[in-house]
């Protein structure tokens, strides 16, 4: 089994935020992976580990 990614916690947090914030709203929906792959970008979390298509 590969080890995965290892990401500093800074890095974990900045992509907490836009990934859970409308986790409560009462219209939310599931995201699409073009967008869940923006949110992971905008995070600095790029590369081939991070694609989700």
């Amino acid at each position: 089994m590969s080890k995965g990614a290892v990401v500093p916690l800074e890095q974990v947090w900045r992509l907490a935020g836009p990934w859970y914030a409308d986790r409560l709203d009462e219209h939310w929906s599931p995201r699409t992976p073009e967008t869940m792959e923006r949110i992971l970008r905008e995070a600095g979390l790029t590369g081939e580990f991070w694609r989700l298509r």
